[in-house]
């Protein structure tokens, strides 16, 4: 394991792993074993990145990061103070599609401070958080996307957002199986 890796998970554990989040850090934790499991859809050079950005995917709900309530948006601002690398930020910042959520919540100039990289790291990263439900359990992209719509009520930011976003989500996870050699299977 890299030397950011390690870092990451350490210090993802170390803000989420509270009875408080028992199951945010389980899905954490969920999703950094499928970017694992993912790393050969994105560059050699690319793979520490990819998991590391999955284990640090959700820090913003950590109450030592929580800022705006946009969780992508907190978690890449804590990131930033602590001198991650500025790509890894921006893989945070900008995953699951948060500009469509920043939009709802009036952060969209906020969350354009950091570059979007659109390409097979974000979907990979993508394919790991919307395969992997709450309790760090394998879920199908359409399954995972009802489970937040059932979480959150119809008036919550995050519920639109979801809605709006459900095509481009989908898009991210279909062709991360594509590049796994799994064509026309989006729900794997």
């Amino acid at each position: 394991m890299s030397d950011l890796v390690t870092t990451a998970r350490d210090l993802a554990a170390g803000l989420l792993d509270s009875p408080a989040l028992t199951q945010r850090w389980a899905h954490v934790q969920g999703v950094a074993r499928r970017a694992a499991q993912l790393v050969a859809t994105v560059e050699a050079g690319d793979r520490d990145l990819l998991v590391a950005a999955a284990w640090l995917h959700d820090v913003g709900y950590a109450p030592d990061a929580v800022e705006t309530g946009l969780h992508s948006l907190d978690g890449a601002r804590y990131l930033q103070r602590r001198d991650f690398p500025p790509r890894l930020v921006n893989l945070v910042a900008h995953h699951t599609c948060a500009r469509v959520e920043a939009a709802e919540r009036g952060l969209e100039d906020a969350l354009a401070t950091f570059p979007l990289e659109d390409g097979p790291l974000m979907d990979a990263l993508v394919t790991a958080d919307l395969t992997v439900g709450p309790q760090g359990q394998r879920l199908d992209v359409c399954e995972r996307i009802q489970e937040i719509l059932r979480r959150y009520p119809v008036q919550s930011p995050v519920h639109r957002a979801i809605q709006r976003a459900e095509p481009l989500l989908v898009a991210h996870v279909h062709r991360t199986l594509e590049r796994l050699g799994l064509p026309g299977h989006p729900t794997q």
